[in-house]
């Protein structure tokens, strides 16, 4: 029996989330709150640094987005491949997954990490040069996603999975504007997909925690 435990607004689960309901792969949600020292407590037992998501799956226990899809991929592969079997096609799937992971992801969080600091702890040269990275970022999808409807090409992938949530909080944080529509049509796909849909509507009563 696969358990993931999470938060529902936390963004790295989202992806995991999603690669889950697109291979229809059953699991059993944790829904964890950090601020329950026994909560936190517990969830550092399995993950020494206490961060979302941890899949356990029998007594394997694995943590890191990407790594989880991977280990979905090779022993729960469902009914859709979010990686492909052809090392050639996979390998373009998991270069754009580290690019929405480490390009758009992770300036996003520092975005909003920054905006729940206080006054005193800001970094306002470290929140510059996270939006620099997101405008280059932008800039390298939009090309890009004028010629596809998804990220690696004509299937969903984890690359895909990868995107959504990045995606989703940049556009809040750093609105993509009129300089890229066709990132914006991608992102307009992303949350009509039935899976990410769903995970928007599961985390729905968790929005107002999210500094807009």
């Amino acid at each position: 029996m696969i358990t993931l435990h999470l938060h529902p607004l936390a963004s790295y689960c989202w992806k995991v989330l999603i690669g889950l309901y697109e291979t229809e792969t059953p699991f059993t949600p944790n829904v964890v709150d950090l601020s329950d020292d026994v909560q936190r407590s517990a969830l550092k037992r399995l993950a020494p640094f206490g961060k979302f998501p941890v899949l356990c799956d029998g007594e394997r226990t694995i943590t890191e987005s990407t790594t989880i899809l991977e280990h979905l991929a090779r022993f729960h592969p469902g009914r859709a491949a979010l990686i492909p079997s052809d090392p050639d096609v996979a390998d373009p799937v998991r270069a754009k997954d580290r690019f929405f992971d480490l390009y758009v992801h992770e300036p996003m969080q520092k975005i909003v990490d920054d905006r729940i600091r206080p006054a005193d702890e800001k970094d306002p040269l470290g929140v510059a040069r996270a939006r620099a990275t997101l405008a280059i970022a932008y800039d390298v999808l939009e090309p890009v996603m004028g010629t596809r409807p998804w990220a690696a090409g004509e299937p969903f992938t984890m690359a895909d999975c990868a995107a959504a949530p990045a995606l989703y909080y940049a556009n809040e944080v750093a609105p993509l504007g009129p300089a890229h529509p066709a990132v914006a049509a991608y992102l307009a796909r992303l949350k009509a997909r039935p899976s990410f849909a769903r995970v928007l509507l599961e985390a729905a009563p968790y929005f107002h925690m999210f500094p807009r």
